[in-house]
């Protein structure tokens, strides 16, 4: 994701507020004394409203401590204002300006779920702070140049303007990101262990998965589309948006992998495939049954290549468009059982149990950060005030494409 002390409460001010002196006994034998001398009886009733009055003052000034932040403030995180700008800014990266329109409910649920993402950021960057794993200002550096480097200087600021952000926001994400990850890998995926009696219960409960039926393929893929896409979810939020940026973008990627480049981690950067770029590209296991119905070109690429072997790029018709992919053939299986001696089956499994107990801790550890963190959702608020109309908050402006595209 392209991803940014209170007033004191009415509590705290009646704490401050004058002694109740109808609860003081020195206090009362003064008031009787008063009402014995009629002309003091006066007096008397005015000492004694003066602490009610100095109570209600006092009530009044808290309440007005307690007034909403600025209009643009839309939650607040242990202090932390997260503001509508902040969500704007994620927002225009999730939404196709050329496709619909999204509607009113659309984009305001959109919206919460972007900001519900940033809360949950601000609470484990919190953390990563308190910890000493913030990233430093040199592992930023390091990262914004990487992902800065396909990119001519006019390319790199056009992109830029295109999105409506600035290089601070670049860089403040990337830090957050880099933080973030610092933070997770010792807390929840240090604490991962799987062992060999976990992955021998887990084959033996499943031996079925493990008997393949017909011929099948493990592979990745890389994807990039000569037209703007309505979500991109890789790591560099990279996105080509005509066939000359297209042309150039694929003329890197090959140059990387000629390089040495990692596949799965130029997946994870750069591949605009939504559903498989998250997990480096892999498609898991491909029957030879579902290449059949695939198009002409890549069953035969696929059929005719090694385990371990790239593709060159490949022009195809998706349901969307042209699309052109670069696979890697990363295994193929022949029918028949798998046993468990099998280093690929352990390595399987391995990685399965891995994956899944990973996100249960991952889970586990948001929702006790969030437990520990004091945040105020202004945005869902106003949602729930309104009963979902707030069509100003639906609302968002992009910035007019720049003469380059």
């Amino acid at each position: 994701m392209f991803e940014f002390a209170r007033p004191a409460s009415a509590r705290a001010a009646s704490r401050k507020r004058p002694e109740d002196h109808t609860l003081n006994p020195l206090h009362a034998k003064i008031s009787v004394a008063m009402r014995l001398h009629g002309p003091m009886k006066g007096l008397a009733r005015t000492a004694m409203l003066l602490p009610a009055l100095a109570m209600v003052l006092a009530m009044g000034a808290g309440c007005k401590q307690k007034t909403q932040p600025s209009p643009d403030v839309w939650a607040v995180v242990n202090g932390q204002e997260i503001k509508r700008d902040d969500v704007d800014k994620y927002y225009r990266t999730r939404v196709n300006p050329e496709g619909p329109e999204p509607s009113q409910e659309e984009a305001l649920s959109l919206k919460l779920n972007v900001l519900d993402e940033l809360i949950n950021n601000e609470i484990l960057l919190e953390r990563a702070k308190k910890l000493n794993l913030e990233a430093s200002d040199g592992e930023v550096e390091d990262k914004f140049t990487e992902m800065k480097s396909p990119y001519t200087e006019d390319e790199f600021q056009r992109q830029l303007k295109d999105r409506g952000v600035s290089v601070d926001d670049i860089k403040r994400d990337l830090r957050r990101q880099l933080s973030i990850t610092k933070l997770l890998n010792r807390e929840v995926v240090a604490k991962i262990s799987i062992t060999d009696q976990d992955v021998t219960d887990t084959y033996n409960s499943n031996k079925a998965q493990f008997n393949i039926v017909e011929p099948r393929y493990r592979i990745s893929e890389i994807v990039v589309t000569p037209r703007k896409e309505a979500q991109i979810r890789n790591l560099k939020n990279d996105d080509a948006t005509n066939e000359v940026e297209a042309e150039r973008k694929v003329k890197m990627l090959e140059d990387k992998l000629n390089s040495g480049a990692d596949f799965a981690q130029l997946a994870m950067d750069y591949s605009e495939d939504m559903n498989s770029s998250a997990m480096g590209g892999d498609l898991g296991y491909v029957p030879e049954s579902a290449l059949n119905q695939a198009d002409p070109v890549l069953k035969r690429v696929v059929l005719g290549m090694k385990p371990g072997q790239v593709s060159p790029p490949m022009a195809t018709q998706g349901k969307d468009g042209t699309r052109i992919v670069i696979l890697k053939l990363i295994t193929r299986e022949s029918p028949g059982q798998r046993n468990i001696s099998d280093p690929q089956v352990q390595q399987t499994i391995r990685d399965s149990l891995r994956n899944h107990k990973e996100q249960l801790l991952r889970a586990a550890y948001l929702t006790i950060a969030r437990d520990d963190a004091r945040v105020t959702n202004y945005l869902a608020q106003q949602v729930i005030e309104a009963a979902g109309k707030l069509p100003d908050a639906a609302k968002t402006d992009f910035p007019a494409k720049s003469s380059g595209h």
